[in-house]
């Protein structure tokens, strides 16, 4: 049995990249805040103050104690920033970055893997994603989605696992998550491996990269960061495409990622699709607006995966993000989640149940 750790978004540049020991220079480049250290602030009006600088497995919290007691096989995530001092930012509205010293958090919570095709990862440009990919392999971290050109960027990240199955990580970005169709990779340029929509012609090229990278009993996990960062909707177009992978590629789990709040959930084929994952850290804590969606509440997703590549078992752990760090989520909070991620399952056949205290697991409709 492998057990895999996925979760959404982490984004510890901009004010979690303050709060660290070594951050940068917190100007930016929006309209609504000047400073990253802005966001600390709006974070501390809402919950109270926030220690700085914290040590850099101080971020992670309660999941720490999770990844102890589940005892993942391997921890992929999708980092939504650029690990760089470059001040090259693009002109989006918007840019995420944390400095190469304060990326030794991810060290800390000895993540294996970094899907890196987002609409963050060239925020600096690519001499920021340069700097990001170079610090990354200094950690030791596997990345897809991401390259210094299209060979590079299209790659699956390999994860071989001791006397288990070893796993295949493919990566993609679409434009429907903001991910500008300029960044993608060239031949003879850096840049992310970028989907332009979720076609049949789209699913046919994944399948084939996965067919030219794929040895019998690998385990292959696709990673998506597609659609909009709010709202619970799942289109038709998403559904036919994950279905599409399983069918033709014998993907075992299909990874997506945008949404800023966790979203519907399926098993389909004996295979997990999670539609969006949310994010798992970042620096909304002071933001206003979206409350009704409760993006401060983050899930860990530990997926136990078979031999032959069928999903056997989904544990979910709802946390809390506060003081920017991830806190242990109130039992009525774990309710919420359960509540919400069963409304929004229920067309898929799926449904959650609470296990232990602090923890769900799914139960699905058999085809």
């Amino acid at each position: 049995m492998l057990r895999l750790f996925l979760c959404g978004d982490v984004m510890t540049g901009r004010g979690i990249d303050q709060v660290l020991p070594q951050p940068c220079d917190p100007a930016l480049h929006e309209d609504y805040v000047e400073s990253a250290l802005g966001y600390v602030r709006l974070a501390e009006r809402r919950n109270g103050p926030i220690p700085r600088p914290v040590e850099p497995a101080t971020i992670w919290g309660a999941a720490l104690d999770e990844w102890a007691r589940a005892k993942p096989d391997l921890r992929v995530v999708n980092l939504e920033t650029s690990i760089t001092r470059s001040e090259d930012f693009a002109d989006k509205g918007i840019n995420y970055r944390m400095s190469p010293q304060n990326a030794e958090c991810l060290a800390a919570a000895a993540i294996d893997c970094c899907v890196l095709a987002n609409n963050h990862v060239l925020d600096w440009g690519r001499e920021g994603l340069r700097d990001t990919l170079a610090a990354l392999q200094h950690l030791n971290i596997k990345t897809a989605g991401a390259g210094r050109d299209l060979g590079e960027a299209s790659a699956p990240a390999v994860l071989p696992v001791a006397g288990k199955p070893r796993v295949l990580v493919f990566s993609y970005g679409l434009p429907s998550s903001g991910v500008p169709r300029d960044w993608a990779a060239r031949p003879e340029a850096s840049g992310i491996n970028f989907l332009p929509d979720l076609s049949i012609r789209s699913a046919e090229r994944v399948c084939a990269a996965i067919a030219r990278a794929h040895r019998p009993g690998d385990v292959v996990v696709v990673s998506l960061h597609w659609g909009s960062n709010w709202g619970y909707e799942v289109p038709d177009e998403q559904v036919r495409f994950a279905h599409a992978l399983i069918d033709r590629a014998g993907v075992s789990l299909v990874h997506g990622h945008s949404s800023h709040h966790a979203k519907g959930i399926e098993v389909y084929r004996g295979r997990l699709i999670l539609y969006g994952c949310g994010d798992f850290i970042d620096d909304y804590e002071g933001i206003e607006g979206y409350e009704d969606f409760r993006d401060d509440l983050a899930v860990m997703y530990f997926a136990d995966i078979e031999a032959d590549g069928a999903l056997a078992e989904t544990e979910l752990v709802p946390l809390q993000i506060r003081h920017f760090r991830l806190n242990r989520a109130a039992p009525e909070d774990v309710d919420w989640v359960r509540h919400r991620l069963s409304r929004e399952s229920r067309r898929f056949g799926v449904d959650l149940s609470e296990t232990a205290a602090g923890r769900l697991a799914l139960a699905w409709r058999p085809e």
